[in-house]
């Protein structure tokens, strides 16, 4: 179990060390992903890559799916976000989400003279560590992170995160080298509905987010559809 361990710290850090901040990401303009509930195509999630003056980043995000059973659609879920960065350095993120007619939201910036996060979100509002990082899966620093911010509502959900090991995946008939993480909630005491409980595979070259699967009233999977 300590060799297992050692492996994996050993593992992170490398990673740290050579990809600092989000700076390997400066080659990706658009991610798309495709969203499957029991194997079955429901919907999408893109993401767009903004540059500007070489140190400021933007990504724009949206996502939609529905469930539907005899042409009827039983749930509708429509999103947009916002994450901006300068030199490498979160600064600012906000959404707003209708969940089946529920509205959401968040509004989150980074307030670095008090070194916190500021939170204005619809399940929380007040400050979080810098630390703590938005779930929003495509960026990898994300394995490092003692918490992750839902990029919904705001809500800070604390994380344990296993190194599962190396994978060959195929994903639209390519396959790639991943390395595969579970992520789970530190609070075991949340309601089942609550408690994070996701594997997540990145490439383990580029770290580009390939794939996610988590089982939630069925089994749900994000796919990696096109990168660019």
């Amino acid at each position: 179990m300590k060799k297992i361990l050692l492996s994996i710290t050993f593992f992170l850090l490398s990673i740290s060390h050579v990809f600092p901040h989000i700076d390997h990401y400066k080659k990706i303009n658009y991610l798309e992903y495709e969203l499957f509930r029991n194997n079955k195509s429901i919907g999408y999630h893109k993401y767009t890559f903004f540059r500007e003056n070489n140190d400021q980043l933007t990504i724009k995000s949206v996502v939609e799916f529905k469930i539907t059973k005899l042409n009827i659609d039983l749930y509708k879920y429509f999103a947009e976000s916002e994450e901006k960065y300068k030199n490498g350095n979160f600064v600012s993120f906000k959404s707003k989400t209708n969940q089946n007619n529920k509205q959401k939201y968040v509004n989150i910036f980074a307030d670095f003279k008090n070194n916190e996060l500021k939170i204005d979100g619809s399940s929380y509002k007040g400050p979080t560590s810098l630390k703590h990082i938005i779930g929003t899966w495509w960026n990898h620093e994300i394995i490092k992170a003692k918490a992750q911010i839902s990029a919904i509502s705001g809500r800070v959900i604390y994380q344990d995160v296993s190194f599962i090991g190396k994978e060959k995946i195929i994903i639209n008939e390519k396959e790639y080298n991943a390395i595969h993480f579970k992520f789970k909630s530190s609070d075991l005491t949340l309601p089942d509905d609550k408690k994070l409980n996701t594997d997540i595979w990145y490439d383990e070259n580029s770290l580009v987010w390939l794939k996610a699967a988590f089982d939630k009233r069925g089994y749900w999977e994000y796919r990696l559809k096109e990168y660019r």
